[in-house]
């Protein structure tokens, strides 16, 4: 049962403006804003006030990149769709884009019927999905009319893994042809696959088997090259391009390049990318498999490229990528072969948190965190203004944030279901105190109070850049 509710003196912060104002909320939706204090909004009458003074109103985040429950290399991601919305929402996030599956020799459709029955009734907060296409087709490419008919308009594809999710070149060419078509949208794993499969193989057999070397073999190089293939293949069919995780300083110059000339081509990188390098993968008795993801962690200055590239626009969303495997038992598979790691960091609940220690720090500001967070995700898979802004008619997925508050990030008290946390220890300034779905409270002054089910299948549009 939807109440009517007001949220009461705080700086409410979208991508566009910052004002003190009171937010009213009705049927689960932003019904109206008005200057706190004026008569207006002192009218207001509600079952529930919140009172925000001395606190940030912004929007829930809008996770763009998660793999809930991800079969992966013999064993699967840790957070189900049950824990890891809980999760996403004790961090301020109120919507995630997961990743459905299409297995080699398999349907789109059966692909997506399997992650809709993984998610439906068991998620705290809403959630779409975008397709992963691993068998490119003359069937797979008339679904994928279908599918951007039915809301899923984005389609992942791999230059890196091969006998898993890989595409050639010209597989990749036939799906973004079809994309330039019917409205979707490529999201692309840019790394040399084939390319890094021998430097592997090269490595293991010098006996270089510790996690540091899953950093080495992934060469940023070999990332700019896949990077700018990728940009080319979309340019010969006409088609947009996002490329996901973007980790490398070489292929953030990929990338501003091409936009630079005014091809449509977006970029995301993810916090770990922001905050961890390669001193991590080199953590010893074999502690660096906690940080083993691919696109992998670059050496520290790799880092003052990537935040040049979100202030410049060069890249437009900071997603997780949150793919979490647990040290005991899944990250130990690959001790004594680097390769065999599940490659995957938690990093759900932590995003809105260290985007706002990156606003502390000075790398960008309250709105472009917003941006970043929030609003260009929602624009770039078709849901805004529904998600990711807080204004009349928007969903009513609002957090109440304590800009002051510190924390200490730790395995101890996070919420996503892992043994270890990628931050351990890590001080921050800032943090989650209320969270709404759709009007509902989710967290309520850091107590869950939500339920699995609430989160609703939410279909997309096309990407909003492109219209």
């Amino acid at each position: 049962m939807n109440t009517r509710t007001v949220i009461r003196g705080g700086l409410v912060i979208t991508a566009s403006d910052e004002i003190h104002a009171d937010v009213l909320i009705e049927d689960g939706r932003i019904a109206a804003l008005a200057t706190s204090g004026t008569p207006a909004a002192e009218a207001w009458t509600a079952d529930r006030v919140i009172d925000a003074t001395g606190k940030y109103v912004i929007p829930g985040g809008v996770d763009a990149h998660t793999h809930m429950e991800l079969p992966f290399g013999g064993t699967f991601a840790s957070d189900t769709f049950e824990t890891g919305t809980r999760a996403a929402a004790w961090g301020g996030t109120t919507t995630i884009v997961d990743f459905a599956v299409q297995s080699v020799g398999h349907s789109l459709r059966e692909g997506l019927d399997t992650w809709h029955a993984k998610a439906e009734g068991n998620c705290a907060i809403d959630y779409a999905f975008h397709m992963i296409v691993s068998d490119v087709n003359q069937e797979t490419l008339k679904e994928m009319d279908l599918l951007v008919q039915e809301g899923v308009t984005s389609f992942k594809q791999f230059m890196a893994y091969p006998g898993v999710f890989y595409s050639d070149d010209g597989q990749i060419l036939r799906a973004m042809q079809r994309s330039a078509e019917n409205g979707g949208l490529i999201m692309m794993h840019a790394e040399n696959g084939i390319a890094i499969d021998v430097l592997v193989e090269q490595a293991l057999a010098r006996g270089e088997t510790d996690p540091r070397y899953h950093g080495k073999v992934r060469k940023a190089l070999l990332e700019a090259e896949a990077t700018h293939r990728a940009i080319k293949l979309a340019q010969v069919a006409g088609a947009p391009l996002y490329v996901v995780h973007v980790s490398a300083m070489e292929a953030v110059a990929e990338l501003a390049r091409a936009r630079d000339e005014g091809l449509p081509v977006f970029g995301e990188t993810c916090p770990q990318y922001l905050f961890l390098s390669t001193d991590n993968l080199a953590e010893p008795d074999f502690e660096g498999s906690k940080y083993v993801c691919s696109t992998p962690l670059r050496p520290k200055e790799h880092q003052a490229h990537l935040w040049k590239g979100l202030r410049t626009n060069d890249l437009q969303v900071v997603s997780t990528d949150h793919c979490p495997f647990c040290f005991v038992g899944q990250k130990e598979l690959g001790r004594g072969d680097f390769s065999k790691i599940p490659n995957g960091l938690p990093g759900v609940e932590n995003r809105m948190d260290l985007l706002h220690q990156a606003v502390v720090d000075g790398h960008i500001s309250r709105r472009r965190w917003i941006e970043i967070a929030c609003a260009t995700p929602a624009r770039m898979f078709g849901m805004y203004p529904k998600k990711g802004t807080i204004a009349p008619g928007a969903d009513a997925d609002v957090v109440i944030y304590d800009p002051h508050a510190e924390q200490v990030m730790s395995a101890e008290t996070h919420h996503m279901n892992v043994d270890y946390s990628a931050y351990e220890g890590k001080r921050t300034t800032g943090r989650v105190e209320t969270v709404l779905s759709r009007g509902d409270v989710v967290i309520n002054e850091r107590e869950f109070a939500g339920r699995a089910g609430h989160g609703l299948y939410t279909p997309r549009s096309t990407c909003q850049y492109l219209r």
